[in-house]
C-alpha cells in the first residue's frame, strides 16, 4: 500500500512528511503562495535584499511551479524598488507564460544548451537543424526578451561540458564561441573558463579550482579572448542574428550579427568537424554579404577568408 499525507498534525517527519514538499523532502516544505502572510513575507524578504544588500536581481529556482499571480506581484513590488533588477526564472521548457511583460525579464534557456549539445556534443543533428532550433525559441519570444535571454552551456542541475563533450578542448571552445556571439545574456558557470569537469548531480558542484598550475590556462584566455570581443561589438550585445543558409549544413554553422544602425557587424563560422573548410566572406554588387565554401584550405592573407581548417571556429569583422 502507497504512502498517503495526513496533513495532519501533529507534523511528522518521518518516513515522509506529513506536509506537502518538494521532492518528499521534510526540508524543503512547500508554501502556499496564495495565503496573504506567506506571500506578503517572501515579497518583503526579496526586497529587503535588494535594499540592504544591493543585489542586482533574482533567479527564480523551479519557478514554473509557483503560481503566476505571485510572481506578477513578485515583479511589482521588485521593480519597484530597483526598475532595473533582473528577474529570470528557471523553466526548462517553453516560457511564454512568464514572458508577457508582467512578470519575468528573462528565462535560463535551456533550449539553447539542448541545440549547442545536439550540434557539438551528440552530433546528432547537424548544421541546419542546429540554426532551425535556435531560430525557434528566438521567434517564439519578444526581441527584447531575446536581447536578455539567460543564456548557459553549464549549471549546478547537469554535467559540465568538458565531461559532456568528452574531455574534448576543441568542442569546448567552439561551444563557447557560441555562448559568447549568439544573442543574448551569456552565462558562465563557474569553472567552466578554466576547464573543470565533473558528472552530473553533485559532481558538477565540485569546489572551485583556484590553483593556477591546475586550470586550462589556454581556454582561460580564450574565453578572456572571447569576452572582450563582445564587448568591442555592440552587433555581439544588441544585434540581429541571421544564419547564413547556404553555408550552415552538416559540420560547418555560419551566422551575421549586425547592430542597429548597421554600423558594426560581425560573422561568425564553426566547424565540428575535422575535414579542412575554409570560408571566404564577401559583398556582392548589392552589398549584401554573400559566402562560399571550399575542401582545400584557402590563404588567410586576405580580410575576406576565414580559414576554419584548423581551427574550432573564427570571426570576421
Amino acid at each position: 500500500m502507497g504512502f498517503q499525507q495526513s496533513h495532519s498534525f501533529p507534523i511528522q517527519f518521518e518516513p515522509r512528511p506529513s506536509y506537502d514538499t518538494f521532492g518528499f523532502e521534510s526540508y524543503m516544505p512547500k508554501l502556499n503562495t496564495e495565503n496573504p502572510e506567506v506571500k506578503s513575507y517572501l515579497i518583503e524578504t526579496a526586497i529587503n535584499w535588494i535594499e540592504q544588500t544591493g543585489i542586482d536581481g533574482w533567479r527564480l529556482d523551479v519557478a514554473d511551479e509557483v503560481d503566476h499571480q505571485f510572481w506578477r506581484e513578485f515583479r511589482q513590488a521588485i521593480k519597484s524598488v530597483k526598475p532595473e533588477a533582473y528577474i529570470i526564472g528557471e523553466v526548462w521548457h517553453d516560457a511564454r507564460p512568464w514572458l508577457q511583460g508582467d512578470q519575468f525579464d528573462a528565462v535560463m534557456n535551456y533550449p539553447f544548451l539542448y541545440a549547442v549539445d545536439g550540434f557539438l556534443g551528440e552530433e546528432s543533428i547537424d548544421g541546419e537543424t542546429f540554426a532551425n532550433k535556435i531560430n525557434r525559441f528566438l521567434i517564439r519570444y519578444a526581441d527584447q526578451t531575446n536581447e536578455v535571454l539567460f543564456n548557459l552551456l553549464g549549471s549546478h542541475d547537469i554535467a559540465r561540458m568538458r565531461h559532456r563533450y568528452d574531455g574534448s578542448n576543441r568542442t569546448v571552445q567552439i561551444a563557447m564561441l557560441l555562448l559568447l556571439t549568439s544573442r543574448g545574456t551569456p552565462c558562465l558557470y563557474y569553472g567552466d573558463e578554466i576547464g573543470m569537469t565533473g558528472g552530473d548531480d553533485p559532481d558538477c558542484r565540485r569546489p572551485m579550482i583556484w590553483d593556477d598550475e591546475s586550470q586550462d590556462r589556454a581556454l582561460h584566455q580564450n574565453v578572456s579572448e572571447l569576452i572582450k570581443l563582445r564587448a568591442d561589438h555592440r552587433s555581439l550585445r544588441r544585434g540581429s542574428l541571421t544564419f547564413c543558409r547556404e553555408r550552415s549544413g552538416d559540420d560547418i554553422v555560419v551566422y551575421r550579427r549586425v547592430d542597429e544602425g548597421g554600423e558594426d557587424a560581425v560573422t561568425v563560422a564553426v566547424n565540428r568537424g575535422k575535414t579542412p573548410v575554409s570560408i571566404s566572406v564577401k559583398e556582392d554588387e548589392t552589398g549584401a554579404l554573400c559566402f562560399t565554401t571550399s575542401s582545400d584550405v584557402a590563404s588567410t592573407d586576405s580580410a575576406e577568408s576565414i580559414d576554419i581548417a584548423g581551427l574550432a571556429g573564427a570571426v570576421w569583422e
